[in-house]
């Protein structure tokens, strides 16, 4: 079990690193200068020069990308006389040489070329909403998926199947950022007098004291937009698997016994569906943090996917790394732990 698990973290960390390495590639061969936009209007050659020197942006890319390597590891074998000079949290020193130490600390994600401010602050704000989001979406997903499906499979080949099996294949067909652009101008703009909810804003709001205070109302759209293609999915998955589940010998057995349609679909139906719905569940979880990129964007909701998309268009490398680090950081974990709710669901599976 302990040697699946490293495996399969081994894995992901090679495919970060593949990331960093490919992320970076692209933005720095890109012919955009990441430190003449820090300086706006104002700009001569030679503060853009000590402005390069200060980020790192004069050296090769391969330097740029090892010097970053460095920074965001845990784990150090690095000369004393460079590390005296890298301003690194929670050192640890394991043993020294010489002229090198092995060392343990804290990843270090540098700093935002555009507000100077540490990039893992910025994240660590951020990240909740984002995870608050993406877990109200897939809520909202699987609690209409499920019902839906169970509608549909009870009325197959009926009026109701054949329209909700239309609307999900309309619904999945529909990017999120449309619905999340269609959501905020007509229920947040042209029906906002009878809906109250705001065309923008975050789920931290600061009122006219100067105060952040919490609106919930703001997350609702978000969510509706960002799960409405996880319920399309999850509605024909779980129509499907409910279909199969009702014609197992047990539940025909069952039905002969005379139980009502509630108990078998409560004893038997739900129970034995669960596989294939909790694996797509966990795995539209996992997507939603990429998927709310744009939807974070069409609302201003101030959550991972806003910050990043706000440091692409910037140019501001490391914050745009580390948050591509964080989502697929996530993104890699989730789907390690859906291996073995999968395998514990089913026992037919074998990790």
């Amino acid at each position: 079990m302990l040697s699946l698990v490293f495996k399969r973290l081994a894995f992901g960390v090679a495919s970060l690193l593949m990331v960093v390495v490919l992320i970076s590639s692209i933005i720095y061969l890109s012919p955009v200068d990441p430190a003449r936009l820090t300086f706006g209007q104002r700009l001569d050659q030679s503060s853009l020069a000590l402005k390069k020197e200060a980020l790192g942006l004069d050296k090769p890319l391969t330097t740029q990308m090892a010097y970053y390597f460095r920074d965001i590891s845990p784990v150090n074998y690095i000369n004393k006389n460079v590390l005296s000079g890298l301003k690194y949290e929670g050192v640890i020193p394991v043993f020294s040489t010489a002229h090198r130490s092995f060392i343990f600390k804290k990843p270090h994600f540098r700093q935002s070329f555009q507000t100077g401010d540490k990039v893992w602050n910025m994240i660590r704000a951020a990240l909740p909403n984002t995870l608050v989001l993406a877990l109200s979406a897939i809520l909202i997903a699987t609690i209409l998926g499920v019902l839906f499906g169970l509608i549909a499979a009870l009325n197959k080949d009926l009026f109701v199947d054949r329209f909700l099996l239309t609307l999900s294949t309309l619904g999945y067909s529909v990017p999120s950022y449309v619905s999340a652009i269609f959501f905020a101008i007509l229920f947040g703009y042209i029906l906002k007098d009878i809906t109250g909810l705001n065309m923008q804003g975050g789920l931290w709001e600061l009122n006219d004291y100067g105060d952040e205070i919490l609106v919930l109302k703001n997350l609702l759209l978000p969510a509706v937009a960002l799960g409405i293609r996880p319920v399309s999915v999850i509605l024909q998955i779980s129509r499907s698997a409910f279909l199969d589940t009702m014609q197992k010998p047990y539940v025909l057995t069952a039905k002969a016994k005379g139980l009502s349609t509630r108990q078998i679909i409560k004893k038997h139906v739900l129970k034995n569906s669960l596989n294939p719905i909790v694996t797509s569940v966990s795995g539209w979880f996992a997507s939603l943090l990429s998927g709310a990129f744009f939807v974070e964007s069409v609302f201003r909701f101030k959550g991972i996917g806003l910050l990043t998309v706000n440091a692409l268009l910037n140019y501001d490398i490391p914050l745009l790394l580390g948050c591509i680090l964080m989502v697929c950081s996530f993104f890699i974990l989730i789907n390690v732990v859906l291996d073995f709710i999968y395998a514990y669901l089913d026992p037919k599976v074998s990790l």
